[in-house]
């Protein structure tokens, strides 16, 4: 199954001024990519990196994770994004940003970018998230909304994580049209509801998926963090509990490692809420450690027993 995951890895630095910092590297999609991988899926991921030697680190830890770098273009003299992460003694954090100059904002200018968007056409499923669509100008988005359109009409699938996060956007309008051009495109998304609250103002899950649903959406996945997540498809409409008594110490990446657990488990033909159920226990996992993308071997186990899990009934639908 070939996969595309396409948006930005920066380099992540976490810990405050006078303390022991750690500078490793995180980005939604990627991350999502990153425990793709680890479910046993070969990923690539479609970015823009530079010339300089963060970016050759870069390149090889990706590798290391077993994410394709195919189609990860390069621009001479730009830089890696940066972001600095500050973790709350609840485990919820606060994100500062050093991007606007970032290689990947200049993908659709890149040396090779139509080769790579040709090659990412053919992909049986492109992961895409509305942090992905705030990196480009109106003209670029509408490259990554043909993209979508080509994946579907070869017949492949397009998810999509809104991930609304305001200070990446000049308005909320624009991030209206922006995920509006998506929406007709995308057969599963993934909402966290407090973002869909700040965006749209939703007051619920269900209000969510209706809204989602009526945009073409066929498979629906709420997130509602410590609440469980609300599933809603053709086959199935229900809330499934998140794993119980977790004491989260960095909630980063857990709605990443969330999507790649669901989007994995779908793949292999398992149900939505089974989806849901395995997409939760690597999300636990993940929050019990700092950083976007935890040690490998805190989801080994897990990882592995979902690979090993039977498939569903011969018949049901799946992203393949």
């Amino acid at each position: 199954m070939f996969i595309v995951c396409a948006g930005e890895c920066m380099l992540e630095l976490t810990g405050g001024l006078g303390e022991l910092s750690r500078l490793t590297f995180g980005g939604d999609t990627f991350n999502t990519a990153v425990y793709l991988a680890r479910l046993g899926f070969s990923p690539a991921f479609l970015t823009a990196l530079g010339d300089d030697p963060y970016s050759q680190d870069l390149l090889a830890a990706w590798r290391a994770e077993g994410v394709g770098t195919e189609l990860v273009l390069r621009c001479a003299g730009r830089l890696p994004g940066l972001y600095a992460i500050r973790t709350e003694s609840d485990g919820e954090r606060r994100f500062f940003y050093w991007r606007s100059a970032s290689a990947a904002c200049s993908l659709f200018s890149a040396p090779g970018c139509e080769a790579a968007l040709t090659a990412a056409a053919s992909a049986d499923l492109l992961f895409l998230s509305g942090i992905t669509l705030s990196l480009y100008p109106q003209a670029e988005r509408l490259r990554l909304c043909d993209l979508a359109a080509r994946v579907r009409s070869r017949g492949g699938h397009v998810a999509f994580d809104p991930n609304y996060r305001p200070h990446g956007w000049r308005s909320a309008s624009e991030a209206h049209a922006a995920i509006r051009e998506l929406a007709p495109f995308v057969t599963t998304v993934l909402p966290t509801l407090q973002d869909e609250s700040l965006l749209w103002g939703d007051a619920s899950a269900e209000e969510t998926a209706t809204r989602w649903s009526a945009w073409g959406a066929e498979e629906i996945v709420v997130k509602l963090g410590a609440g469980g997540a609300w599933v809603r498809s053709a086959q199935t409409q229900a809330h499934v509990p998140a794993v119980a008594s977790v004491r989260a110490l960095d909630t980063t990446g857990a709605g990443d490692a969330f999507n790649a657990g669901y989007l994995a488990m779908r793949a292999r033909g398992r149900r939505e809420v089974d989806a849901v159920r395995i997409a939760h226990t690597l999300a636990a996992a993940v929050v019990q450690h700092r950083g976007a993308i935890v040690p490998r071997e805190a989801t080994a186990e897990i990882c592995a027993a979902a690979q090993a899990a039977p498939s569903a009934a011969a018949g049901s639908p799946s992203i393949s």
